[in-house]
């Protein structure tokens, strides 16, 4: 397995190379102007100063080689010296956002606990609820149990997110007054009061993304569960006497759990991206809501780094399912 690793983390290379100039192009292509946002009093030669500052005066490929260069040189040596106190990146110019004149990496930094917080908590719970919701489901196929799992599931996948989302606004926001509507990104929890003020605003939005999770992943979860519960190890397992406990959580449970954790691993990076219409309807200033920012004003830098940082994840967090196949069927081998 381990050289299995080692060919896939070299294979990476070249594929988010390519990946990083796909994304580039696409935003060099892309119409709009960043000096479109500069107020028309300021003279011509103050707007071509700026762009020869924003660096938009070079060739596409030496802003490209730039941008990778600062990306997995600088910013990593920048953070270094964050850790460890030194001074490695000193002099060495990072990732600039357009549109605040900060550094990209420090406003990413920022906004990843929000994001953290809302989005990561939710999918850890909404997969908490999906698996044990899809065996049940599974094992006691057309009880009211099983009805009563597809019936919310349904609902909770085909119901958008940002109707769900106003509609808990106007039940116990508006009507019952229980939690508050607009999400308090500038809260600091540091005592019990605070906690429970942060506790309360994420109720709302946790519960609509874990219901969004949970959906799909039991789903996926019954599906498998009910291939498996038909297979012949299954009847053998029974005819040698083990407990109906130890057939179905042990042998099926974990034949099952294959196909449903490429969809749990696959589905971390939108994790990191944000929920970007709950981030809105709830005013929580993630990543997603990060990104739609950007994008409105033509942030280039902003939005490149974002979408390669999710690219990145998906790429990673794909080797981690094909690993994990192994440990879940052992017939499985890589080397």
């Amino acid at each position: 397995m381990l050289n299995y690793t080692i060919r896939r983390l070299l294979l990476a290379i070249p594929t988010l190379l390519f990946i990083a100039l796909v994304i580039f192009l696409l935003l060099e292509l892309a119409p709009g102007d960043p000096m479109a946002n500069v107020p028309l009093t300021v003279p011509p030669e103050v707007k071509e100063k700026m762009r020869i500052a924003l660096g938009l005066d070079q060739p596409t490929h030496v802003r490209f080689l730039r941008w990778l260069q600062q990306f997995f040189w600088v910013e990593p040596l920048h953070m270094l010296d964050t850790l460890f106190g030194t001074s490695w990146a000193e002099g060495q110019q990072r990732i600039i956002s357009w549109q605040s004149r900060s550094p990209v990496m420090d406003i990413v930094w920022q906004r990843m606990p929000q994001t953290l917080w809302v989005v990561g908590l939710s999918y850890v719970l909404g997969a908490l609820i999906a698996v044990p919701v899809g065996v049940i489901s599974a094992y006691r196929q057309y009880s009211f149990i099983d009805q009563l799992g597809t019936f919310i599931s349904m609902i909770g996948f085909s119901v958008p997110t940002f109707f769900t989302g106003v509609l808990m606004i106007v039940i116990f926001s508006v009507h019952l007054g229980w939690f508050p509507s607009i999400y308090d990104t500038t809260l600091v929890v540091n005592d019990w009061e605070s906690f429970t003020k942060q506790i309360r605003q994420m109720i709302m939005p946790v519960s609509v993304l874990a219901l969004y999770n949970a959906a799909q992943i039991s789903r996926f979860m019954r599906a498998s569960m009910l291939d498996n519960l038909n297979q012949d190890y299954v009847r053998t397992a029974r005819a040698k006497g083990l407990r109906e406990k130890t057939v179905v959580l042990v042998h099926v449970l974990r034949n099952s759990m294959i196909p449903v954790v490429t969809v749990i691993a696959l589905g971390v990076p939108q994790v990191f991206g944000g929920a970007i219409i709950t981030e809105q309807v709830f005013k929580v200033n993630g990543l997603g809501q990060l990104l739609i920012t950007a994008i409105q004003a033509n942030d280039l830098p902003m939005v490149q780094t974002l979408t390669f940082i999710f690219a990145i994840l998906i790429v990673v967090f794909n080797l981690i399912a094909d690993l994990l196949y192994g440990v879940l069927d052992p017939r499985i081998r890589y080397d």
